[in-house]
């Protein structure tokens, strides 16, 4: 990989990381209300997907979607602004943390309802395929909406029509807080796709080079005409379900072995002290950022100083989001009128003096 790409994405790693954690800073002092649902540890699926996206892609996302829009290209201070409801916000404050929307970078929202993602993307390739353009749709989601009759009912329809598609489930093995093995007969979500005839495979989502090169594969088969495809990203996520979750349910051993290989601190921890053995690394666990830092040193594509430097760079970047978000005014009564009145074919049933239409 070219150097320039990968200082890109250990950027947006970290970015994604520091802007996270910082949310949950701003969450418990009551600046972000609601639900709010954290990405740490998952950086290495939306960082090494996105970056194989081509702009003309259309992004679906769900409702863990902060990090995939500021990798699109979305500022980190509009996000933040949503996050916060402020009039500006990526979605004018009042969409909040699960419906984020940017349609300049065809990044066509996050969607609260499990499943959502779907359909949406089905949509987005059938307009696409009846064009007959270069184009591709990056359809994420979880693994708990797999057993959610729209996922068999798009790959269904995406393998018969040959729609130019790419699933890509984050599969962090607990969904909001059962264990995969538990709630699926088939626990390997890759292996539900050949009952619609479609490629899949299962990639190492802690790793940001494996994500990258295989997305980049399967997005080049796609354009090519040759349909739709699914990639299971194994992944692991630190915290719980959303703010509102402790994680309990999780052994802490689990969660310590994962952390204790972050892709970021490892490879820090790899340049500070002898490189540990495959076993050694087997039994601490996994942090695709720590993950990737290590093997960037020893390739030479970034070196400690330039990985310090930048994440102070990041660090100023997301003060800057929170200090935007706080100055930015919540949005008006206005506002909300101009965003109902956006439906010009009477769609909406409600007027201005609040009788009925």
């Amino acid at each position: 990989m070219e150097r320039s790409r990968a200082r890109a994405m250990l950027h947006d790693m970290l970015l994604a990381r520091t802007f996270e954690e910082r949310a949950a800073e701003e969450y418990a002092r009551g600046n972000i209300v609601g639900f709010l649902h954290l990405y740490p540890g998952e950086e290495a699926v939306a960082v090494g997907v996105l970056h194989a996206a081509e702009p003309s892609d259309y992004i679906v996302s769900t409702y863990r979607e902060h990090v995939h829009a500021m990798v699109r290209g979305c500022s980190p201070g509009s996000v933040m602004a949503e996050l916060f409801g402020r009039r500006d916000g990526i979605s004018g404050g009042m969409g909040g943390s699960m419906h984020l929307f940017d349609r300049e970078r065809r990044f066509m929202g996050g969607y609260a309802i499990v499943g959502e993602t779907y359909p949406v993307a089905i949509g987005l390739g059938y307009a696409v395929a009846l064009r007959r353009l270069p184009e591709a749709v990056i359809c994420f989601f979880g693994d708990g909406a797999v057993n959610q009759g729209t996922f068999h009912e798009s790959l269904n329809m995406a393998a018969l029509w040959n729609l130019p598609v790419l699933f890509v489930c984050e599969n962090n093995h607990y969904q909001i807080g059962t264990e995969i093995h538990r709630h699926s007969a088939v626990t390997k979500v890759a292996e539900r796709a050949c009952g619609y005839d479609i490629p899949a495979e299962t990639i190492d989502g802690m790793d940001v080079l494996a994500v990258h090169a295989a997305t980049d594969r399967v997005l080049r088969r796609i354009r090519a005409g040759e349909g739709p495809h699914l990639l299971e990203m194994e992944t692991y996520r630190f915290r719980g379900h959303s703010m509102a979750d402790a994680g309990n349910y999780r052994p802490p051993v689990e969660v310590q072995s994962y952390k204790a290989r972050d892709p970021v601190e490892l490879g820090i921890r790899e340049m500070e002290s002898p490189y540990a053995t495959a076993e050694e690394l087997a039994r601490v666990g996994r942090d695709c950022i720590e993950d990737f830092i290590g093997g960037g040193s020893e390739t030479e594509l970034f070196t400690d100083t330039e990985v310090e430097a930048m994440r102070a760079e990041v660090r100023d970047e997301v003060e800057e989001a929170v200090r935007f978000a706080l100055e930015s005014p919540e949005p008006s009564m206005a506002d909300a009128w101009s965003a109902l009145r956006c439906n010009r074919g009477h769609e909406v049933l409600i007027r201005e003096g609040g009788d009925d239409v």
